[in-house]
């Protein structure tokens, strides 16, 4: 089969032949028909993520369909579309898979991380963590609902807003969840690069009610931030956003470093969730 390898972060990737892998117990081989680009591809490509399986095969947002059944897989058939995402594996039996929170297992290996990933003609994943695909999507659809719907929605699950939600960043999961948040009747404020009027006039068009720079203040305080940008200078600016009792989520799975700041910003019960 043909892939795009990572041999060396910085390095470009490489189209090469490799053998096509073969499903083992609990894995199915999947025919790649659509992988989006995320930004956490990027950061591991620029080496920001350590230790990642050289060489690699990147991609985490996954669309294809169901080539072969390894051993004792059950739920799927051969021919059916499904999604890979980014948790690839984890141990299923500690705490932390018991209760919902998957992703903090200290044994969980991640798709086009350390498990080879979409940026080929085939993949392997384990079944247990493929999802099925309703029909309405394409494949190019769906395939950024794997990773930027993913976390956007559990980020929103986790900013508790009520009323008023800030975005930070407004690329791939911020425009989704933001779609998504108006249904749901929240106002959305979004913050993008200063003086960026392209996506402040783009965020506007998608019902936000206010868009700015990332160190504007909103016009009102707000119920909670989710910072989807991977810029840690933006944690105070959101804490001097949300109200007394706000939250602030961050979203990413690579922040660069957050800056000191005065204890007062956390003073009124502002939480960090993450």
């Amino acid at each position: 089969m043909q892939a795009m390898v990572l041999t060396a972060a910085g390095q470009l990737l490489g189209l090469k032949q490799t053998p096509t892998p073969e499903p083992g117990a609990s894995e199915v081989l999947v025919r790649v028909l659509s992988c989006g680009v995320c930004r956490t591809d990027l950061h591991i490509f620029d080496g920001d993520l350590p230790e990642p399986k050289l060489p690699l095969i990147l991609g985490h947002e996954i669309v294809g369909a169901v080539e072969k059944l390894g051993e004792g897989v059950t739920g799927f058939a051969p021919g059916q579309r499904v999604g890979i995402s980014w948790l690839g594996l984890t141990c299923r039996t500690c705490s932390f898979c018991l209760t919902g929170q998957e992703n903090l297992c200290e044994q969980a290996l991640f798709t086009g991380y350390q498990r080879d990933g979409g940026y080929a003609d085939y993949t392997v994943a384990d079944a247990n963590y493929c999802f099925a695909l309703p029909e309405e999507y394409t494949d190019a659809e769906a395939a950024p609902l794997l990773c930027a719907g993913l976390i956007g929605w559990r980020c929103l699950k986790l900013s508790n807003a009520s009323k008023t939600l800030g975005l930070y960043g407004f690329g791939a999961a911020a425009h989704i969840i933001c779609q998504v948040a108006r249904h749901r009747g929240l106002n959305v404020y979004a913050f993008t690069r200063p003086f960026d009027l392209a996506a402040q006039k783009f965020a506007l068009s998608l019902g936000c009610l206010w868009a700015g720079g990332a160190f504007d203040l909103p016009p009102q305080p707000l119920d909670a931030a989710i910072i989807f940008a991977p810029a840690g200078d933006l944690v105070p600016s959101a804490l001097k956003a949300v109200r007394k009792g706000g939250t602030v989520v961050l979203g990413g799975i690579h922040m660069s470093d957050i800056p000191s700041f005065p204890y007062e910003l956390l003073w009124g019960e502002r939480a960090f969730r993450s």
